[in-house]
């Protein structure tokens, strides 16, 4: 019976397989001038080559495409750490204010987060996020219909130019009594107690000041009825004539932010009755001892005339 199993190769057969699988390992240098063979030749990241050691540096093979896989590798770190978001670093021109009337931290920023408010629809830092801190309830929610809006700016304007009469009637009572044989004199030792009690900027020469009782109504500040007696320079504006007296009285100013006529205020003239405006001079329509008043929201002077 003859027997299955195969002669062994060879010995030189043996050594033709061995130089075969030696070949698969490695590779040849592929500088022009260098073919040594290296069994484990270096490849250049840069132009895919492989080299060998005396030739695996891109000086050292001449590579065509230098300094490329470094470019790369930049490349991709800095792509890692950028930031994910697509749009530009937040600064003090392109961030949010706080839409509290009062604040101006800046929102939207790396440092301040800022908290959109559900009811009014309008967003604002940590500190005047929750709804009574900023007086959610009084605010007109952005995007609100007219309909639920409630009272319109004129409607405003309207009522408190009814409620401005009445009310000023009732001070030039007071202010200005009926005349009689001692109305001069009582006006004059009225003028003088005034300006004892006045205050004002030390700077406004003595002769171009302009002594006023000034006072604020109950819907203008949150603190009881404030009053006082300053001196002002004639040659003022009534606009710049507002800004001291809120000052004085510490009333919230945002005249000068661009906010809507429900926050703005205006000056009253008790003795004209009627709103003065803001471009008028001081000294072309308020007289020595007049009293003037600083209202808010009641619109501006043609819509309250």
């Amino acid at each position: 019976m003859a027997s299955s199993t195969s002669p062994p190769p060879s010995e030189s057969q043996t050594f033709t397989a061995m130089d075969k699988e030696m070949l698969n390992i490695g590779g040849t240098c592929q500088y022009l001038t260098c073919d040594s063979y290296d069994f484990l030749p270096f490849r250049c990241e840069s132009c895919h080559g492989r080299f060998c050691q005396d030739h695996r540096t891109e000086a050292g093979h001449k590579c065509a495409h230098a300094g490329e896989w470094a470019a790369k590798r930049l490349q991709q770190q800095a792509n890692r750490t950028s930031s994910p978001s697509s749009g530009p670093k937040p600064t003090v021109f392109t961030a949010t204010q706080c839409s509290h009337p009062q604040c101006k931290t800046l929102i939207d920023t790396l440092n301040s987060v800022g908290v959109a408010c559900s009811t009014c629809n309008r967003k604002y830092c940590l500190k005047h996020r929750i709804p009574e801190d900023h007086d959610c309830k009084n605010i007109i929610p952005v995007g609100a219909r007219q309909g639920l809006r409630g009272p319109s700016q004129a409607d405003k304007a309207r009522s408190a130019l009814g409620r401005l009469k009445l009310w000023s009637k009732e001070r030039q009572a007071a202010v200005l009594p009926k005349p009689k044989p001692s109305t001069a004199a009582s006006r004059a030792v009225a003028l003088n107690q005034l300006k004892r009690a006045a205050k004002g900027d030390e700077k406004v020469p003595v002769e171009k000041r302009l002594y006023l009782y000034v006072e604020a109504e109950a819907n203008t500040t949150t603190s009881k009825l404030p009053k006082g007696g300053f001196w002002y320079n004639k040659a003022w504006s009534v606009g710049r004539l507002l800004d001291d007296a809120a000052r004085g009285l510490q009333v919230q100013n945002v005249n000068n932010r661009g906010g809507g006529e429900e926050e703005r205020l205006r000056v009253f003239h008790v003795e004209g009755g009627r709103l003065l405006d803001f471009g008028e001079k001081a000294e072309d329509v308020l007289v020595q001892g007049n009293t003037i008043v600083l209202l808010r929201g009641v619109g501006p002077v043609s819509a309250a005339a």
